[in-house]
């Protein structure tokens, strides 16, 4: 329950703050604290309220924003794994690299790369990527 209801709202916030009214809310406030200075003589309490407002919502923005992104990349993990499953041509033990090491992701990646380059007659990174391109 307590994870629905944090995901929903997660979302409903990460979606809020990536419009261009969030943006015009943020400078609109800014700009309201900015001329209010003269009238509380730009006092450490005034700097203080600023301060401690844009700490608190960058921290807590911090939390739903990678919620936001681990959502999207599991997903997005998820249809691509469903596209290498369903593709009769396609090699289905892609499917999960995300789990491995940053190291084993890296030889998988130089290993096609090199496949590539290979069935290209080139073994050149740059080779590669032109013929992956190709094939695409």
């Amino acid at each position: 329950m307590l994870d629905r209801l944090f995901t929903v709202a997660a979302t409903r916030i990460a979606g809020f703050a990536g419009q261009p009214g969030a943006f015009a809310t943020a400078v609109g406030i800014i700009l309201l604290w900015s001329f209010t200075g003269p009238l509380f003589g730009y006092s450490d309490t005034w700097q203080l309220v600023v301060n401690t407002a844009t700490t608190i919502v960058t921290f807590l923005m911090v939390f739903l924003i990678q919620n936001s992104q681990n959502r999207d990349a599991a997903a997005m993990q998820a249809k691509l794994d469903e596209l290498i499953r369903a593709v009769d041509a396609a090699r289905s033990q892609f499917i999960g690299i995300e789990h491995l090491t940053d190291r084993e992701i890296e030889k998988v990646r130089s290993d096609l790369e090199q496949e590539c380059g290979d069935i290209a007659g080139k073994v050149s990174p740059v080779a590669s990527l032109a013929n992956l391109t190709r094939r695409l």
